[in-house]
Formats: C-alpha cells, structure tokens, sequence
C-alpha cells in the first residue's frame, strides 16, 4: 500500500478555552488533490498554520514523508517539501518573474542570499526557474517586472515560485482569492497539470474550483472533520449540504 505523503492524525488547537481544530485527522496520498472546505471561522487557517509549522498543535500529529515534523520549524519543513502558497500573494514586485523563481531555487539550494546581480546570472539557477515558469505556463513572461503582472498571473507566479522548492507536497491557501472568471479558470488548469506530478492539499471556497481540482474532499466545520469523501459524495452528503454546501451552492 502506497504510503500518504501528508497524514494528520488527531490535531488540537487551542487558545485558552477555545478549542479551534478538534481531533482533525485527513490523509494526503500521491497524485491527488486532497481539498479542505468549510464556512468562515470552520479553523482552516489555524489548520494551514499547524501543518506548515506556523502555529504548534496542542496535541496529534503531522507525518510528513513518513517523518513527524512536530518540532520543525516552518523553513526546515519547507526544505523537507512542504510548499505553500498564501491567501495574500507573496512576491517580489521589483524584481522579474524569473529573479523571483530564481530566487526559489537559489533557497532551496541552500545558499544565503547574495547580491542578486551574480546570482542571476548563474545559467543553472536559471535554467531550474525557466523549468518552472515552464511548468505553469509563464515562460513568456520571464523578463516582466513581476508588479506589472495581472493578479491571475502573480499567483500563478507563486506557484511556479513554490515548485523551485522541488516540493514533495503542495500547501496551497486559498489560491483563487481575488481571481476573476478568467483567472480562475487559468489557474484550474496550471493546477490540474501540477497535480499530476505533485500531490496537493487545498483551502478554497470556490467551489466550481474545488470540484473540478478535487479527487478527495474533506468538510470542516466548527474546527471538526464532519465528512470526507470523493466530489459525489460530498455533494450528496446531507449534513454537508445543510452545514455549507446549501449556502454556497445555493442547492
């Protein structure tokens, strides 16, 4: 049996007496996109921070490629695989699209961070980021001052931003805030490829997007896991329907 890539097991978090996540357990395995849902206030951001080392769990665990990353810090699970993507878009504005995934690479590598103008020219650094850009459709726009890019683009940028750190696993936070129609629907399809090679696990509201990017979808409510299941099974589970889908889907 193929082993997940990401299991938590019974995650607490607390703040005095509030209890915010309650024995979340969810398993990510590889090649799938494994979605997390649930009404404002449901604990998904408290959850994202205890799986990227941002916030430490009150108690359960975080397996990460079989290794409870308990006690590591947000950098050392990142140079483990664990990459992330933010609500709020995360980039350098006055440097290119390339120098921003070059600098991805360069992190990965290990390397401080140096007087960029030598690192940029380093022709294997930036080869390993135009094999990003590739990856998610912006090799067109390696030379644009990453400010100039659209919203739809800048996040795709951080995508590409992310896979510079050969991740194992993808953390991506509610990638489609703030996308229009068009960008939304670009960035279905950049992630529909990625997960392909890397599995993901997903924050989103969009549920148009969450259906067509999901193979497994779990339902948080109140800080608690109150189903999981594939697309069909979410959307024909009852108590799933009265605790969120009913509002957001208007079914």
């Amino acid at each position: 049996m193929t082993r997940p890539v990401l299991e938590l097991k019974e995650l607490n978090k607390s703040f005095g007496a509030l209890h915010v996540t309650k024995n979340v357990s969810l398993a990510v395995n590889p090649g799938e996109c494994h979605a997390v849902i649930g009404p404002n206030g449901a604990g998904k951001t408290t959850l994202i921070g205890q799986i990227c080392g941002a916030l430490p769990s009150s108690s359960g665990d975080v397996v990460f490629d079989g290794e409870n990353v308990n006690g590591l810090s947000v950098a050392n699970r990142a140079l483990r695989g664990l990459g992330r993507s933010f609500q709020i878009t995360a980039i350098l504005p006055a440097f290119s699209v390339l120098e921003n995934v070059a600098l991805g690479v360069q992190a990965k590598a290990g390397h401080s961070y140096r007087f960029f103008k030598p690192a940029a020219r380093d022709r294997d650094l930036n080869a390993k980021a135009e094999h990003c850009l590739d990856l998610v459709g912006l090799s067109g726009r390696a030379g644009v001052r990453a400010g100039d890019l659209s919203h739809g683009e800048k996040r795709v940028l951080e995508l590409a931003i992310a896979l510079a750190g050969e991740p194992k696993l993808l953390l991506l936070d509610e990638p489609m805030a703030g996308a229009g129609p068009d960008e939304t629907a670009r960035l279905v399809e950049v992630l529909s490829d990625l997960k392909r090679q890397t599995p993901m696990l997903l924050v989103e509201h969009d549920m148009d997007a969450v259906f067509k990017l999901a193979d497994r979808i779990s339902v948080l409510v109140y800080g608690e896991i109150i189903a999981s299941g594939s697309v069909e099974e979410i959307r024909g589970n009852p108590a799933v329907r009265e605790a969120y889908l009913g509002t957001e889907e208007g079914v």
